[in-house]
């Protein structure tokens, strides 16, 4: 097979716009994640369907789908027209209406655990609002989480996300825990203990003797953010007895499963049901909007008013006509099946590459999102196992791709499209196969 050569892609517009951008947005950028795009932070135009076009006239063939939120693709028409329609009805009117309790209904028919709901803006506010809950029903203070997951970017979970190497983090049953950010209140650090995923012997052990002051178990029920790790067949239906048997929340965060991996969510896929749930992200299509979700014994703290939760934007019109026009595509296309396909032909196709190319790439996950890593080493099973891995032939990697057109989340992350079509699968195996070529 011949090489191909790369598109010509310049990032001269999007260079300028960013020194621009520098002096008025601290660092030009609006979310940190941002200034990690190829070579630079990059100024976009317009998306559509599975493609997303900067201001350099540059098109790119989309697996970010904006960090996970665009199931349905860019520009989805009936998203959009449901959008402007509630919209000329007025953008927020700080009370009720009518389309928010069908959404809530609808949301509550689908998901496991969803009895009761509130809805906010982001996941990091409905996490928040579920460690509160959990607080106030067990009168316990603090929650266990896991390594490398994360919750949001608030103080009391900005901890843990990452470290410097394995070495650095010390024994399994007692981790050091490393702060993501400066500025974290030092307080926030006796909020919570962390141990490493998926090692339900140690979470047992763990739990057995610190049971009287745990709140919550929050955990990804995939560890996407890191590796997109899948969980132990017994993991998570352990975490599930041992809350039952110590009166501990359990708290799926689902911001990036959800919908994703089904209608329900993880899980119903892996038929295990959380007391607390946080959704957002795919819910509406990359409008702002987030749910916490529960079941009526949780959730009826909010209900009384005993643990307050507020918020002027949330539920806003638009927002709520873009996830109501969202999920009604979902049930009626029923694009999962496809979602499923395309991702494991890709993820097959990447791994033939590698194969043929004779290069470390490992590849995990489910198939509507999976994971890109180069090792040598087992496939990953927690975060310590991700550290293995070489960023740095990664970074090349994932360049390389976005310099040929095909855009890639640049920790190896890979989301699946209801858009995508069998040309972009193709396309996107021949351009990793020459990618590959090159490393």
């Amino acid at each position: 097979m011949e090489l191909s050569q790369p598109k010509t892609i310049t990032y001269t517009e999007s260079a300028a716009l960013l020194e621009r951008a520098r002096q008025v947005l601290a660092g030009g950028v609006s979310s940190e994640f941002r200034k990690y795009n190829h070579p630079h932070a990059i100024f976009y135009t317009h998306g559509l369907g599975s493609r997303i076009y900067d201001v350099d006239g540059n098109e790119y063939l989309d697996f970010t789908l904006s960090q996970g939120p665009l199931l349905l693709g860019h520009s989805h028409p009936e998203v959009l027209q449901a959008v402007q329609e509630y919209s000329e009805q007025g953008q927020l009117f700080a009370g009720q209406h009518l389309r928010e309790i069908k959404l809530a209904e609808k949301l509550v028919q689908l998901i496991p655990s969803a009895e009761l709901l509130r809805f906010c803006l982001d996941g990091s506010e409905a996490v928040q609002t579920a460690l509160r809950v959990a607080r106030a029903k067990t009168g316990r203070q603090k929650f266990l989480r896991f390594e490398g997951h994360y919750h949001g970017w608030l103080d009391n979970v900005a901890w843990g996300f990452s470290a410097p190497s394995l070495e650095a983090l010390g024994e399994r049953d007692n981790p050091t825990v490393f702060p993501w950010s400066q500025g974290l209140a030092t307080n926030s650090r006796d909020e919570f203990s962390v141990l490493p995923w998926n090692d339900l012997a140690l979470v047992e052990e763990f739990v057995a003797r610190n049971h009287q002051e745990l709140a919550a178990i929050i955990t990804e029920p995939i560890m996407c953010n890191n590796g997109c790790i899948l969980p132990e067949p017994a993991f998570l239906p352990g975490l599930r007895n041992l809350c039952d048997q110590y009166g501990i929340a359990l708290i799926f965060d689902e911001v990036i499963t959800g919908f994703r991996v089904g209608l329900g969510g993880a899980q119903q896929f892996y038929d295990v049901t959380p007391d607390l749930s946080i959704f957002a992200k795919a819910l509406a299509s990359g409008y702002p909007i987030s749910a916490v979700v529960g079941k009526r014994d949780w959730m009826k703290r909010i209900e009384d008013g005993s643990v307050i939760h507020a918020g002027t934007m949330n539920a806003g019109n638009p927002t709520v006509a873009a996830a109501l026009a969202t999920l009604k595509v979902l049930e009626r296309e029923q694009p999962h099946q496809r979602l499923y396909q395309y991702g494991w032909q890709l993820m097959a196709g990447l791994q033939q590459a590698a194969a043929d190319t004779g290069q470390n790439l490992q590849i995990q996950g489910l198939g509507p999102m999976f994971s890109t890593v180069f090792t040598d080493s087992a496939p990953a099973r927690d975060y310590r196992g991700t550290l293995a891995n070489d960023k740095a032939k990664l970074s090349r990697f994932i360049a390389g791709l976005h310099n040929r057109g095909v855009r890639v989340i640049g920790r190896g992350l890979w989301y699946i499209s209801a858009a995508h079509t069998q040309a972009d699968i193709d396309q996107a195996i021949q351009t990793a196969t020459d990618v590959l070529k090159t490393l």
